[in-house]
């Protein structure tokens, strides 16, 4: 099972550094929300409680699609076993309860064990735990032998700095990233202003 939750991780490192995504956005992802054929993903209530479309990158498709699969296997586990539907945005629970059980309301990445639910005392599958994830990407950070800090923001931060450095326009990567203004996103220009940096010597030449 831990080789199992290491290649769930590694997916959700690929998808947070292909789409931007935060953590919690990437735990909080349902199956309605990843489109695969039109390739996007909706981050339902990020940041500043807006909804926003970011696209998915084409070379998880497979990968997306074959984890979706083994979900769809552990999700009907627990319908048979009469588990407890996912946890749903309380407006919603209200209105649409039975949506709790539906397909389209589970998690993307769920838990790999049941837990109760400290508030209501239900037992059901909750989404992966965040702190979990942080720690698995140390350990692979650690073992590919990079001496700097890295965290799940970092995946977002690189996302950022890579499209700006392809040349991408400051707009466009704001609304991608969800940044309510854009002087958040003019944190990433920093790569852009290489200074000597970015002149190539003659000597080079």
């Amino acid at each position: 099972m831990i080789g199992h939750m290491e290649g769930v991780h590694a997916l959700m490192a690929k998808l947070m550094y292909g789409t931007g995504l935060r953590l919690m956005e990437c735990l909080r992802l349902r199956v309605k929300d990843v489109e695969l054929v039109r390739r996007e993903v909706v981050v339902r209530q990020g940041k500043g409680a807006k909804d926003r479309i970011t696209m998915f990158p084409a070379t998880l498709v497979e990968e997306m699609t074959l984890h979706l699969r083994e979900v769809r296997r552990i999700y009907e586990r627990d319908r048979k076993s009469g588990i407890a539907g996912v946890e749903l945005p309380d407006a919603y629970a209200v209105k649409n309860p039975r949506a709790a059980t539906s397909w389209t309301w589970h998690w993307v990445f769920p838990q790999d064990h049941l837990s109760v639910d400290p508030r209501t005392g239900i037992t059901r599958r909750h989404h992966a735990f965040d702190q979990t994830f942080q720690r698995s990407l140390k350990r692979a950070a650690a073992k590919a032998g990079i001496a700097k800090p890295v965290s799940s923001h970092t995946l977002r931060h690189s996302f950022a700095t890579h499209l700006m450095e392809a040349g991408y326009d400051i707009r466009t990567v704001q609304e991608l990233l969800g940044h309510k203004d854009v002087s958040t996103t003019m944190i990433y220009t920093h790569v852009l202003n290489r200074g000597g940096r970015g002149v190539v010597s003659p000597l080079d030449r």
